[in-house]
């Protein structure tokens, strides 16, 4: 009887079929057939897809909702694992380890038993943006608990998808050669045929980037040109009497930001680079109210978002409860005068810009205001402010990243940047124990703790 050769060349295939024991074809699937739960075994099977739920848990998520979540986190090409284990899983510097194991720098979420936590490295999420993404999906059952997550950290992050993922469909029952050459033949040929087709899509794509960034560029400028004014109607000269050193330096801090702005904005090349000028302006408009609070005798200002309805508001001073037009309640940061208005049943005073249609608010203006906001509201709180308004919805899409930039999630310049094989060279800080102590949850939010326990 002749031998059947296989002709699968994929040394994880291999692997997987040898842990399993079983006949396995190579898809996108997120759910290893593996019986070994050991962290070792589970961070192999994130090397190959992005989700991994363990056999004793597979009540919790279902193959095709495992599936589809691996599939979003492909197509955002964004470096996100996530692992359902069952209740009894050992706690014990679970992240740490699984974060050695798998050597990749990424955001690692575990729906371990009904409790759910997350670990990042921070050039992909700082840690406050961890601990307020789990904030805001705990208590869910596990599917809305994953996809709600999943969701807002693919809009929250940076980074790109690690090169181990590769491509889904491939390495199943094996091509033969002569079927590749064949296939080669015709990609050659039918890229002979697109390449102009191609090259007139790329040029059109940069024009409507541009022009986004002109329509962008005259709230920008509203925006900077009101700081500007501020810093004119405050009258503060560093020899004043009654000035000291912390004075000027909050003065000088404001000056700066000034500076930065107008810099960064006349570099922008396309929205993505807004984003930096705004988070000049809301730092310097903070330093700004830190020098009226010392000039007046009052107690500093804590460090907090600009007002959500206009940044040029200045920092915001309380939460209160906002819902938009066909929208659920939110909490969102609010100025004095803004607070005063809603508590009175009042409309706030809300940013408007113009568009196509007319003027409305700019989380209804299109995709190119992300990074506007995001330099505004970043550390995570933007996702939960924009939910459910045309803004959020384009920041949610895997698209817009291509195109606009994350808006809020894009940390860091050097070192390992999402995605990149480090091996164990990471941050013992962004991935410590549970609860300080090892315990799953609990703790008090400090120094990758996360916030407020379980």
């Amino acid at each position: 009887m002749k031998a059947v050769r296989r002709t699968t060349r994929s040394l994880p295939a291999l692997l997987f079929l040898a842990c399993a024991l079983a006949l396995v074809a190579l898809t996108a699937s997120a759910r290893p057939a593996g019986a070994a739960t050991g962290v070792s075994a589970i961070a192999d099977a994130l090397r190959r897809s992005p989700v991994y739920v363990d056999p004793a848990a597979a009540g919790q998520l279902s193959a095709a909702d495992a599936d589809s979540l691996a599939r979003q986190i492909k197509d955002a090409d964004k470096p996100l694992f996530i692992a359902v284990l069952p209740a009894g899983y050992p706690t014990g510097n679970l992240f740490t380890n699984l974060r050695t194991a798998t050597g990749v720098t990424g955001l690692y979420a575990i729906r371990l038993g009904d409790r759910f936590d997350a670990r990042a490295d921070s050039s992909v999420v700082p840690r406050t943006a961890v601990q307020n993404l789990v904030t805001s999906v705990q208590g869910e059952t596990a599917k809305t608990q994953l996809t709600d997550f999943t969701d807002r950290a693919l809009t929250n992050m940076g980074g790109k998808a690690p090169a181990s993922w590769g491509s889904r469909g491939t390495g199943g029952s094996g091509a033969s050669g002569t079927a590749l050459i064949a296939i080669g033949a015709v990609v050659v040929a039918a890229g002979a045929g697109t390449y102009a087709l191609v090259r007139r899509s790329r040029r059109r794509h940069e024009e409507e980037r541009r022009a986004a960034l002109d329509r962008l560029r005259v709230v920008v400028d509203e925006d900077i040109t009101a700081f500007g004014e501020e810093l004119d109607r405050l009258e503060f000269h560093p020899a004043e009497p009654g000035a000291d050193d912390a004075m000027r330096a909050d003065y000088e801090r404001a000056l700066n930001a000034y500076d930065q702005a107008k810099s960064a904005m006349a570099a922008a090349r396309g929205p993505e680079d807004v984003r930096s000028v705004t988070e000049a302006l809301g730092g310097g408009r903070f330093s700004l109210a830190q020098l009226a609070a010392r000039r007046e005798g009052r107690p500093l200002p804590e460090r907090r978002p600009p007002c959500f309805f206009d940044p040029r508001h200045g920092p915001s001073v309380t939460d209160a409860t906002w819902t938009p037009p066909g929208g659920a309640p939110r909490e969102v940061p609010v100025c004095a005068a803004d607070a005063t208005r809603l508590a009175d049943g009042r409309d706030p005073a809300v940013r408007e810009v113009d568009t196509e249609y007319g003027r409305r608010p700019y989380w209804d203006a299109g995709p190119a205001y992300g990074p506007w906001a995001g330099g505004y509201f970043g550390g995570g709180i933007l996702p939960g402010l924009l939910i459910g308004t045309a803004l959020g919805g384009w920041m949610s899409a895997p698209a817009y990243a291509a195109d606009y930039g994350t808006g809020y999630g894009d940390f860091g310049t050097g070192g390992y940047q999402g995605g990149d094989v480090s091996g164990a060279d990471f941050d013992p800080g962004d991935f410590g124990d549970f609860g300080g102590g090892g315990d799953f949850g609990g703790g008090g939010g400090d120094s990758g703790d996360f916030g407020g326990g379980f």
